[in-house]
């Protein structure tokens, strides 16, 4: 079976490699991120046709994974394979979709006699070595046929060489990578969730290390202030903490290094949309969810005024997910 390629960017390029590593056929468009060209360069990846990729290239039946940014980009993509392919043929969308429009394409192309799983993803920078965790919505026939396929993206036991042993112990792969939680709209659903709860769990830790940074207030008596290296607290805690703490950790290096590393991070939090999703459905279900949504509002605080924390969250944003904050102006940084 092959497998046609949509959206080779940092998480699609990697599933590629990944997938050719396991010696699958991908074919695709020609990639146009910085990390398509390698993954091009590694297997069937690179046709400029994308009506003949799907119509002739790929034998029957067809299946498409597309790895789009949410909403129009994904839309028109799902749009034009359905007048593509034919009855029997698989959409997989691994990007971050909002649930309700899962189930909403999956009727339209269920019409069709076209198949659609809606696949969550997790796994930022380091899936390549990892794999992927899968959260799949769909029908359980259609995961079953394609299930070799999704394991080969998401098994793995690998291990980030960058972290020292007993931190790359902590954050290796689970042994089951993939889920089946229900029907089509489940997997972002649940994909969305584990989104939700990390904006808690990043805002908890960035909130402990902001109280840690403070110790040492001239706001405190004296003989009550604490010197603590940050630092080196992140480093033992990383080993039970996972890919947060790692990610979040400074460089460690000579004198005043570690303070460095916190000028490249304004206090500006992006939030990727699925956080806000996540409060919605707790609203829609009338489940209390404080934290999850006190995290959210401190996201959105941090467009306003910047503290140690928010420099904190960036951190774990870019060396978890590998996201990069927008560069925005002259902002007050609490000490």
């Amino acid at each position: 079976m092959q497998i046609g390629m949509m959206g080779l960017g940092r998480m699609g390029a990697n599933i590629a490699r990944r997938l050719m590593r396991a010696r699958a056929r991908l074919r695709g468009p020609r990639p146009r991120s910085r990390a398509g060209p390698a993954a091009r360069g590694r297997g069937r990846i690179g046709s400029r046709e994308r009506r003949a990729i799907w119509s002739k290239a790929l034998g029957a039946p067809r299946v498409v994974w597309l790895m789009l940014p949410a909403g129009a980009a994904t839309e028109a993509a799902i749009g034009e394979l359905g007048r593509l392919l034919a009855a029997g043929d698989t959409i997989i969308d691994g990007g971050n979709t909002f649930w309700k429009d899962d189930i909403r394409r999956a009727r339209e192309l269920e019409a069709k006699g076209l198949h659609y799983l809606d696949v969550g993803t997790s796994g930022g920078v380091w899936g390549l070595e990892r794999g992927y965790c899968l959260m799949i919505g769909g029908e359980k026939a259609v995961v079953d046929r394609l299930d070799p396929h999704l394991r080969r993206a998401g098994a793995g036991q690998g291990r980030h060489p960058r972290h020292r042993p007993a931190a790359r112990a902590a954050i290796r792969a689970p042994s089951r990578a993939t889920c089946t939680p229900g029907p089509s709209g489940a997997g972002h659903f649940v994909k969305m969730i584990h989104n939700g709860i990390e904006y808690g769990m990043m805002q908890a830790i960035a909130e402990g290390f902001d109280i840690l940074k403070n110790a040492g207030s001239q706001r405190l008596p004296q003989e009550l202030r604490l010197a603590i290296d940050v630092a080196d607290v992140a480093e033992v805690v990383a080993a039970r903490q996972r890919h947060h703490l790692v990610a979040a950790r400074p460089d460690r290096g000579g004198a005043g290094r570690g303070r460095r590393r916190w000028r490249g991070y304004s206090g500006h939090v992006e939030d990727s949309g699925e956080g806000r999703w996540t409060v919605q459905a707790a609203i829609e279900e009338a489940v209390p969810a404080e934290v999850l949504t006190a995290a959210l509002y401190a996201r959105f605080r941090s467009r306003q005024d910047h503290t140690f924390a928010e420099k904190v969250l960036s951190a774990m944003r870019k060396g978890f997910g590998g996201h990069v904050e927008p560069k925005v102006g002259k902002t007050r940084v609490s000490p």
